[in-house]
């Protein structure tokens, strides 16, 4: 049997789950008190026999963050599409299925989103193995989940009949923007409606028709984007002026709400997009009750109903007293504290801080890079000290500053350091100087972290100080 394709969509910047969800490092890599980021349970989502290896399509930013994630749970994707921008999940979906196309002009592919909670892999295989036999007739077909409560947070799918356990799929009547309360019990009570889970399964040469139906003008930009792409370390970059051309829309509006004939498989298992803070209280309150409160991380509540404890950093700890309703989440350098029915608003409050100028609106405290990351420690006048931490393999690029001078200590590992034309080890316990303006790089050679300290001393400390002469990751 021929595998079906996965196509996984990771750009997201899941802002309502601000602070620990940013655009420097979104929530489908975060690992929200479980062994595997969202991200990475849906890699293994398709690692079953029933599956191809995944085409990924994400943020340019977040590619290293896709491979790294990728090797921890020893996967390998078929294709790494990067988009310049941001455009929505039309454009995405397109890319990836004219990519798949080329290859095979029978394939079949499912689409879904990166940062989903579906833990059952197994009963997830066999929902869409249920929708193969409308997919090979020519029809699409989405997925829906068996709403439990009257939400008004997601759309909804209205289908032809009520769902039953002899059917494969159910033919697809209409979709429907999030409703009301009144209207949300209304289709809970009418066993005909599911909430849109937006995870798609098609051949690949239909929903290209799809396409050249409704949305005829996306075609050619995206197709010029995939002529001219460019293969850089694995990943293949598309053109930023072809993608610039596309409009902002997602494969919901551009295709499936006016595509006829949809078919839907329901899907009763475990299900969340953690779109919000209410969705993550929720998902840990299934088996403690509906006024529950629940605490991660090193987080106490004392006399408190129906809220959300979240101390991320080891060195905090966070209690709540005779809190009601509220979701209190501390972080590094960020704290939220919001009634929790308002927990869809924080969208709105992030675009708030970015246009005061507050760069926690965007950025963590840990600032990612290919090769490891590092963090600030403390900063004052013409000094800054940071933590950096170098992967095994990790190489920093060749590299030199023109205003500022660093010093640094190695607390782990055994560095090789190269300052000007010398070369040599540094163990831990010992330190290097480099001089402003020295070329200089630091890589990690062996199987273990490296993990400095290092000490910055200056006129100017900004992170574009830097002139970079070679660089194992392709940066500019």
């Amino acid at each position: 049997m021929k595998k079906i394709v996965p196509i996984i969509l990771a750009g997201g910047i899941g802002t309502r789950l601000w602070p620990i969800s940013r655009q420097s490092y979104p929530k489908q890599f975060r690992k929200l008190g479980a062994d595997d980021s969202l991200f990475q349970d849906a890699i293994k989502r398709f690692q079953g026999a029933l599956f191809h290896r995944p085409i990924v399509v994400t943020n340019d930013s977040y590619r290293f963050h896709v491979v790294e994630q990728m090797g921890e749970i020893a996967s390998l994707p078929e294709q790494i599409l990067l988009e310049p921008i941001s455009r929505n999940t039309a454009p995405a979906v397109l890319a990836a299925t004219l990519a798949t196309l080329a290859k095979d002009p029978d394939a079949v592919c499912v689409v879904t989103p990166a940062d989903h909670l579906m833990p059952d892999h197994a009963q997830f295989a066999a929902c869409v193995s249920k929708g193969l036999s409308a997919v090979h007739a020519g029809h699409m077909v989405t997925f829906g989940i068996s709403p439990n409560r009257p939400e008004t947070g997601f759309g909804y799918l209205e289908l032809t009949s009520p769902p039953t356990a002899d059917q494969e799929t159910v033919r697809l009547k209409s979709f429907t923007e999030k409703p009301d309360v009144d209207a949300a019990a209304q289709m809970l009570a009418s066993g005909r409606h599911l909430w849109n889970a937006g995870i798609f399964l098609f051949r690949a040469r239909d929903m290209v028709a799809a396409f050249e139906s409704h949305a005829p003008a996306m075609l050619p930009p995206v197709r010029a984007a995939l002529t001219d792409k460019e293969l850089d370390l694995g990943f293949t970059r598309l053109p930023r002026d072809h993608w610039s051309a596309l409009p902002d829309v997602s494969i919901d509006y551009a295709i499936m709400e006016k595509q006829h004939d949809l078919h839907v498989v329901p899907y009763d298992g475990r299900w969340s997009d953690l779109g919000g803070w209410q969705s993550v209280w929720r998902e840990d309150v299934n088996n403690a009750g509906k006024d529950a409160t629940v605490t991660l991380g090193d987080s106490h509540a004392i006399d408190c109903q129906s809220s959300l404890l979240m101390a991320e950093h080891p060195d905090q700890v966070l209690v709540g007293l005779g809190l009601e309703n509220v979701i209190a989440v501390a972080t590094k350098d960020a704290v939220l504290v919001a009634d929790k029915s308002r927990s869809s608003d924080i969208g709105a409050l992030v675009k708030d801080l970015a246009q005061r100028g507050h760069k926690q609106a965007h950025t963590m405290p840990r600032d990612y890079r290919p090769w490891g990351w590092f963090e600030q420690l403390v900063a004052g006048p013409g000094f800054q000290v940071k933590i950096i931490t170098v992967h095994p393999g990790g190489v920093l690029s060749l590299q030199s500053h023109e205003r500022r001078a660093e010093h640094w200590v190695v607390v782990e590992g055994c560095p090789t350091v190269s300052i000007g034309p010398d070369s040599f080890e540094v163990p831990a316990n010992q330190s290097v100087y480099v001089p402003l303006g020295a070329q200089h790089r630091l890589e990690n050679n062996g199987s273990q972290d490296v993990v400095l300290i290092e000490v910055q001393t200056g006129a100017y400390l900004g992170e574009d100080d830097i002139t970079r002469y070679e660089d194992a990751y392709a940066r500019t």
